[in-house]
């Protein structure tokens, strides 16, 4: 169940270091399955906070989500929503989701475009029940990444 108290705000520069330890912890159950850090734990959140857009999800005085998103096109790529292991199970990832396709329709694109690999399947299905669609997959070096797209209507 989602926090009352819960609330979204814009990400500063002076976020950066919070971001990056809160996106190490989120994704740090996926080293094992993949033998190898994911992308976003290797990111310098100094220059992502410069470059792209950040929402953090704010409970209490505890930082327990984020959505890093960035326009690419007529779309909104998700470049990243993590939720505090400790929170998950509660909604902050969906409302993180839904929060990022408001922004999108508020500057009149089109959809919403996401990438994931393809062995984080729990994802995969979260990402498919609230209406994303696999456009196509891609092998790479470090694994198979499965690209997913939604349009938004209205």
């Amino acid at each position: 169940m989602i926090s009352h108290t819960a609330g979204i705000r814009r990400g500063r520069p002076t976020d950066a270091d919070a971001i990056a330890r809160l996106t190490r912890e989120a994704y740090g159950k996926w080293v094992d399955l993949i033998g190898r850090e994911p992308l976003p734990m290797q990111a310098d959140y100094v220059d992502a906070v410069a470059r792209h857009r950040f929402d953090l999800l704010i409970d209490g005085d505890d930082l327990v989500g984020l959505i890093e998103t960035a326009p690419e096109g007529d779309h909104l790529l998700i470049v990243n929503v993590a939720v505090r292991p400790a929170a998950q199970g509660r909604g902050f990832g969906k409302r993180l989701l839904a929060h990022a396709e408001t922004l999108a329709a508020e500057v009149g694109l089109r959809g919403m475009r996401l990438y994931t690999n393809e062995r984080f399947v729990e994802n995969i299905r979260l990402y498919a029940a609230l209406g994303y669609t696999v456009e196509r997959t891609e092998t790479l070096e470090r694994g198979v990444v499965v690209h997913m797209v939604k349009p938004l209507t209205g």
